[in-house]
């Protein structure tokens, strides 16, 4: 059986969906190290037009979906604020699954499939999650990642208005994520539009104690943590070598995990 890398920060993420400056801050909990190059950064050769749409959605994120999200935590209980993270998280398992088999990992994809079918039945329709508890994790697997999978190059970073932190590659299977998301196919305009509002908050929610690791230029911080994250997930684990991340910005997998 596969292990994790990071599999449940990444579906809170749920990329499927447009996150603000929520989808910037996956980088946070990956890295706690404080140290991050000033030097110009090879992979972000749009890194004045990045900035400005960078500040455009801190702003949102600022003034909306963080007080939001603080509202939406402060009121909801733990566990039902952790049966919400897991019922959407069982939804991306079959994001998982497909692109699994794409990328020629059908043990994972067999994984993904369990955990969606014992999470939805035992698991009250994926708000509890026996399948973690009876050992099958699969990692997490979008369409960005078996681009990469298949040779892609990522090309360069970029900062997509409301969604936040990407590259060419990881936004040319956006598309691909959003049909493979069982949210997409709800009829009901009121009650899409409602999961996917509740999504948002959740998502945004479980990073807010995450936020006092963000450390000097936030722009850099954040761009480097998830560039280091992507690769990390695309080589399942091996991240190789970040030549514009300084020394003292460590790699903890355990974090990764949390």
């Amino acid at each position: 059986m596969e292990t994790t890398r990071g599999a449940s920060l990444s579906k809170r993420n749920r990329r499927g969906i447009i996150v603000m400056a929520t989808a910037a801050a996956i980088g946070i909990s990956g890295c706690a190290s404080t140290g991050v190059s000033s030097e110009p950064n090879p992979a972000d050769p749009w890194e004045g037009f990045n900035r400005k749409v960078f500040a455009f959605n801190d702003v949102l994120d600022r003034y909306a979906l963080r007080p939001a999200a603080q509202g939406y935590h402060f009121v909801t209980p733990d566990p039902l604020e952790r049966g919400v993270t897991n019922f959407f998280n069982n939804l991306g398992e079959i994001r998982t699954a497909f692109n699994s088999l794409l990328q020629g990992k059908p043990s994972n994809a067999g994984v993904a499939s369990t955990r969606f079918l014992m999470n939805s039945t035992f698991g009250l329709a994926g708000l509890l999650d026996p399948a973690t508890h009876a050992g099958f994790v699969a990692n997490d697997e979008d369409f960005g990642q078996t681009l990469g999978v298949w040779g892609v190059p990522e090309g360069p970073y970029v900062v997509l208005p409301f969604y936040g932190p990407s590259t060419v590659r990881t936004a040319t299977g956006l598309p691909v994520d959003f049909y493979t998301y069982p949210l997409t196919y709800v009829e009901n305009d009121t009650v899409r539009y409602s999961l996917r509002a509740l999504e948002l908050l959740d998502a945004r929610a479980q990073l807010l104690s995450q936020e006092d690791l963000l450390r000097g230029d936030r722009y850099s911080f954040i761009r480097d943590a998830w560039l280091q994250r992507m690769r990390f997930e695309v080589n399942d684990g091996e991240i190789g070598d970040d030549t514009f991340i300084d020394d003292d910005f460590d790699y903890d997998e355990d974090a990764f995990a949390e």
